[in-house]
């Protein structure tokens, strides 16, 4: 049992790699560290720096380590971001992940566990999303996330593929002090790295139609991400058949406005958030029910919020 874990040079990737080798499971990372760290590698695990986008070479590391599995993580994953390249979204996101079901095909991997996102339900007209909620993703980021899950839908049909895609709602901590997110995008980063340059955080946007007009999104620990995509793993292998897409989400909303309040309470530094417009593609709320997960994957919400906040702010990078 080996499994390859696109982007796992990553911050998610990283911690999955992580999961998958608590657990005695052979792990192999592909990443073109456009946004991965090698670092991040730990020692011993193979690494292979390449393209999702190169069909042939992903397919020959496949065959070279007897891959019995593939986690797809790498692409490009800014949904705000996706809408002013929509084009480099696209070829990143769908045609990596064409790249990938063809390299699997050639292969012959029968397993995958895909990365899809909260952004393919957009705006949801409910107050708590599950898996039969309708998907309207609002950026191209939504909807290459969206394409993927139906390429992988496809494919199972034609080919027998054991899969399931797991759409993340927001993730944020760390489990490990060397491992962090160094989006240039994400929230918890964008506020630790202003706390730690002595700069006022920012909050995007404070009209939207929640109690307190900033965004509602559902937290989760990466952690608890990680071990749910090893669950998965073990499920295909196993014969189980996992559902085609899970949430995995708390059911919980937290506001940008509670997570600077957690910033005050866990880094002991006061500070009134500077208010700044709306960023595009970035919808009011969404909260997903993870109860489906919870039953097949393991899947729960070990970390308060505070606990996310300070584990992200205790990593050793996130600056």
């Amino acid at each position: 049992m080996t499994w390859l874990v696109t982007g796992g040079a990553g911050y998610i990737g990283s911690h999955v790699v992580r999961a998958f080798l608590a657990e005695g499971i052979g792990t192999v990372v592909l990443d073109d560290l456009s946004s991965g760290h090698r670092e991040f590698v730990p020692a011993g695990v193979p690494f292979v720096e390449t393209s999702i986008l190169s069909t042939a070479r992903v397919a020959q590391i496949l065959r070279e380590h007897q891959v019995t599995g593939v986690v797809h993580l790498a692409g490009f994953k800014y949904a705000g971001e996706s809408v002013k390249r929509p084009v480099h979204t696209w070829e990143q996101n769908a045609n990596g992940t064409l790249s990938i079901l063809r390299a699997v095909g050639e292969a012959e991997v029968p397993h995958v566990v895909f990365s899809s996102s909260a952004a393919v339900y957009g705006t949801p007209n409910v107050d708590v999303v599950t898996e039969d909620t309708p998907t309207r993703p609002e950026s191209p980021y939504g909807e290459s996330k969206l394409v993927g899950e139906w390429m992988l839908r496809d494919a199972a049909r034609a080919t027998g593929l054991a899969h399931t895609s797991l759409r993340y709602f927001n993730v944020v901590g760390s489990g490990f002090p060397d491992l962090w997110d160094s989006s240039p995008h994400n929230l918890f980063p964008l506020v630790i790295s202003a706390l730690r340059q002595g700069r006022t955080p920012i909050i995007f946007g404070d009209d939207y139609p929640t109690p307190d007009g900033t965004c509602v999104r559902d937290y989760v620990h990466v952690a608890d991400l990680a071990h749910s995509h090893v669950a998965a793993a073990k499920a295909l292998e196993s014969g189980v058949a996992l559902q085609r897409v899970y949430n995995l989400g708390s059911g919980d909303g937290t506001s940008v406005a509670e997570i600077m309040a957690a910033m005050v309470r866990v880094t002991g530094i006061n500070f009134t958030p500077t208010i700044a417009p709306r960023r595009p593609g970035d919808p009011a709320r969404i909260v997903a029910d993870g109860t489906s997960a919870a039953r097949d994957l393991d899947w729960q919400m070990r970390h308060t919020l505070d606990r996310m906040v300070s584990d992200a702010w205790g990593a050793g990078g996130a600056a």
